[in-house]
């Protein structure tokens, strides 16, 4: 899921999963981190979900995917688009 919250020259996206799905660490990589993972890694919340904010220009379009553990890549279900291979959100 991802949660967005406008500001005048930025909006923040905190991307979110739900609690141990899929278990172990997950990072969500793209544009914005020049592909690294755990560049921003999902915490725990107080609610068992995960989530990691990252500040972003406003009115872009940003590519990304999620990384677990053992090289396995997943896509958010909630995107905007798809580029092929990547999940896109506009902010």
């Amino acid at each position: 899921m991802l949660e967005r919250k406008q500001r005048k020259s930025t909006t923040l996206v905190t991307f979110v999963l739900p609690a141990e799905h899929p278990c172990g660490p997950v990072s969500v990589v793209g544009d914005f981190n020049d592909w690294q993972p755990g560049t921003h890694t999902l915490i725990e919340r107080p609610d068992g979900s995960r989530a990691v904010t990252v500040t972003l220009p406003v009115k872009d379009k940003v590519a990304f995917r999620y990384l677990a553990h053992g090289d396995y890549w997943f896509d958010d279900e909630h995107v905007d688009a798809h580029d092929g291979a990547n999940g896109v959100l506009f902010t």
